[in-house]
């Protein structure tokens, strides 16, 4: 009990109060932004805007989009309108994925959405946060992967670093702080396991890919 008390002191002793949060002097050293600032400038005044219009019906127009700008588009993608990304060439979609409505794509690390996954309109992959024990709010960045035949609910959220299983699902409105495992449905924030996802037997198992 002494030694507790006398860790609980000197953390306190050495512990910064609010006074010390100094965000003029952001730390961004760990942000690598991939490309020249003039391939960012043309995708967010030229790509971008094609890519989230609702205006533009084509999907095979935003996947050729995506692809000029580096991004990795497998086969029988679909790209509804609203989609969001950040640095197209951070990211890599397998075939036959769902890309849904106002998905927002926040990478400034890479994100790889293997095949036959369903992103949910709304959700929101974000690979970047920041450390709040610094002083400056220190800007840290982790990779997301989505398994093959996950599936990210409308509204979700998936943090930094994080990995959604092989067949795994984030129900809608929940916030995945840490890895899926593969087939189980996880819910709520932080999202928690629920059950198992079980599938049924295809009549035609030949027609699966």
């Amino acid at each position: 009990m002494h030694a507790t008390k006398e860790i609980t002191e000197d953390w306190q002793a050495r512990s910064l109060d609010a006074d010390a949060i100094d965000l003029s002097r952001p730390d961004n050293t760990e942000l690598v932004r991939g490309e020249p600032v003039w391939v960012e400038v043309l995708w967010y005044f030229v790509g971008s805007p094609i890519v989230r219009s609702h205006f533009v019906v084509s999907c095979a127009l935003r996947c050729m989009i995506l692809r000029m700008f580096g991004a990795k588009i497998g086969k029988g993608v679909y790209l509804k309108p609203g989609l969001r990304v950040k640095f197209p060439w951070y990211l890599e979609v397998g075939d036959y994925s769902w890309l849904g409505e106002d998905l927002w794509i926040d990478n400034l690390a890479p994100v790889k959405i293997e095949a036959h996954c369903c992103l949910s309109q709304g959700a929101y992959l974000c690979t970047g946060n920041h450390d709040w024990s610094s002083s400056n709010m220190r800007l840290f960045r982790l990779p997301i992967t989505c398994k093959r035949g996950c599936w990210v609910g409308a509204k979700s959220v998936v943090c930094p670093g994080v990995v959604i299983g092989a067949g795994a699902i984030i129900t809608a409105g929940s916030v995945a702080t840490k890895n899926v495992p593969e087939m189980e449905i996880h819910a709520g924030n932080p999202a928690q396991f629920v059950r198992l996802r079980k599938l049924d037997c295809p009549e035609d198992s030949g027609k699966l890919r």
